[in-house]
């Protein structure tokens, strides 16, 4: 999943010629393939508008902010513990933000079928960032180490940021754009520290 994302980055910058070898370093050693689910939806085509595109990215923050919490609850150290739950929590103030411009946007003070209302997905599925379906994010990580989890965290944020940086084109608005932009730069900040928990072994 990390050289899809990196390819996604790649050929987002113009690149013509980004590959991703399925199965990663593993496949090319010539062993059986295994890693985390891949992403199904790399590009989410279904949001186009600026209000389709905030949905889905509020949609894709909850899958993070719950996929964090079940792995906050899964690890014995109180460092990773901490992490997650942290990465958790500013998953849920960016939940809150885009709700927010969501309904400066939209003229609506609630909305009882947000996000789902919005976009052309399978109804009751959660999503990670990358397209990857929470359920099966779950299950992968049961029984996987520390290191794993972590490898496969900041993947996520790759994708995330790859994903907030096309929102942010995307989008019309000032504002809409400045939102996408600090979601960015969060997720950087993110993956900061991820990478920095899984140098410190």
């Amino acid at each position: 999943m990390r050289s899809r994302a990196a390819a996604a980055v790649l050929a987002r910058e113009g690149f013509k010629e980004a590959y991703s070898m399925e199965g990663g370093i593993h496949a090319w050693k010539g062993l059986r393939a295994s890693g985390p689910p891949d992403a199904g939806m790399a590009y989410f085509d279904p949001a186009k508008k600026a209000e389709e595109l905030i949905a889905l990215a509020w949609m894709l923050v909850v899958g993070s902010c719950k996929f964090y919490l079940e792995m906050g609850k899964k690890e014995k150290s109180s460092e990773a513990v901490a992490l997650f739950r942290e990465l958790s929590d500013d998953e849920e103030k960016h939940k809150v933000a885009l709700f927010k411009i969501y309904q400066r946007r939209s003229g609506k003070d609630s909305d009882p079928g947000f996000p789902r209302s919005l976009l052309s997905l399978e109804s009751g599925v959660d999503y990670l960032e990358g397209g990857i379906v929470l359920k099966k994010g779950l299950e992968w990580a049961q029984g996987k180490g520390l290191k794993d989890i972590l490898e496969f965290s900041v993947s996520l944020e790759v994708n995330a940021i790859d994903l907030y940086i096309k929102m942010e084109r995307k989008v019309e608005g000032k504002e809409a754009k400045e939102i996408f932009q600090a979601l960015s730069n969060q997720e950087r900040n993110h993956l900061k520290r991820l990478t920095a928990a899984l140098e410190k072994g």
